[in-house]
């Protein structure tokens, strides 16, 4: 048996990083994978992750879109080799292992499952299941699994999934990844969220016993100003919840600081969720206890297997 815990007692204190990034690994001669790193939230982490010196491949399914994000990159003075791009699909299994082919071949360090779609109207995947939760974590799900050897041969390897913490509303029936009835693109997207944070949870346990030396993280951006609030079917929740995002929300770069220093600090656990703290310009980041939800193990395998049945690809069986 494995001797993970999850640090969700009362007693014990949420750490809080005031400086997230002041012990930064030197990423230099390192490879990053950044999915979804063509705008928003991705992009500020491609840049910082190519900053510290990381030669960083941004996945993308908008492969023309992206490289306009490589030239403003390269126009702020990063050097060319650093920022590559790969077409990837989440949607589509035979994308995701020809980009995990392209990118696989040599070690890798870092791995930042980034990419998502968010509250859109009811759609199935090829496999019959609704796409927030088909995107957001069976594509992620498959593309670690097909990387995952070239992680364990990085250096101080890490996995960092981005969740939401929308993840407390949420359920997850895996036994209704199908049903149209009732469906909700809000509660759909918070219940992707909920399966990220099962899936890195879960995959930090199954490390940990196998004895590989990746790790696996959990991060959120807090509520962060992203193309995201764009995509709701319903106009007045675009609207509100665009004010609401530039009321109180946080720029791409500052929220993604729980993402990046889960990818590149040495002062943060896998034991704790990651996001932004304090400020809106300038936050902390803080390490919060996973809820309750996260500590169910017979949800987390049953996730797991559900997952490896649906795509295919088997790992830390």
């Amino acid at each position: 048996m494995s001797d993970f815990t999850l640090p969700d007692m009362p007693t014990l204190t949420s750490p809080r990083l005031a400086d997230p990034l002041a012990a930064a690994l030197d990423l230099t001669g390192r490879r990053a994978v950044v999915t979804g790193g063509g705008s928003g939230l991705g992009l500020a982490t491609v840049r910082e992750l190519a900053r510290l010196g990381a030669t960083v491949v941004i996945g993308a399914r908008d492969v023309a879109r992206a490289e306009q994000t490589r030239r403003l990159l390269l126009t702020e003075g990063l050097p060319a080799d650093r920022i590559e791009l790969a077409h990837l699909d989440l949607l589509d299994p035979d994308s995701i292992r020809t980009f995990a082919a392209g990118v696989g071949g040599a070690a890798l360090d870092v791995l930042v499952l980034n990419a998502g779609i968010s509250s859109v109207p009811f759609r199935l995947d090829r496999h019959g299941v609704e796409s927030q939760l088909a995107t957001n974590h069976l594509g992620h799900f498959a593309l670690t699994g097909y990387l995952l050897d070239a992680l364990a041969a990085g250096t101080d390897p890490r996995v960092v999934t981005v969740s939401s913490a929308l993840y407390t509303r949420a359920t997850l029936d895996l036994d209704a990844l199908s049903d149209e009835r009732g469906y909700s693109p809000g509660r759909a997207y918070n219940r992707s969220k909920l399966a990220n944070v099962l899936f890195a949870v879960e995959l930090e346990r199954r490390l940990r016993e196998s004895g590989s030396p990746v790790r696996s993280f959990a991060a959120h951006p807090g509520m962060a100003r992203t193309p995201l609030h764009s995509t709701y079917p319903s106009p007045v929740t675009r609207t509100v919840t665009s004010l609401l995002a530039r009321a109180i929300g946080r720029d791409p770069g500052p929220a993604g600081v729980g993402v990046l220093a889960a990818a590149v600090s040495p002062d943060v656990s896998p034991d704790w969720f990651w996001g932004p703290a304090g400020s809106k310009a300038t936050p902390d980041v803080r390490g919060v206890p996973f809820a309750a939800v996260a500590t169910d193990q017979a949800l987390r395998t049953a996730l797991w297997d559900t997952s490896e049945r649906l795509t295919g690809v088997r790992f830390l069986d």
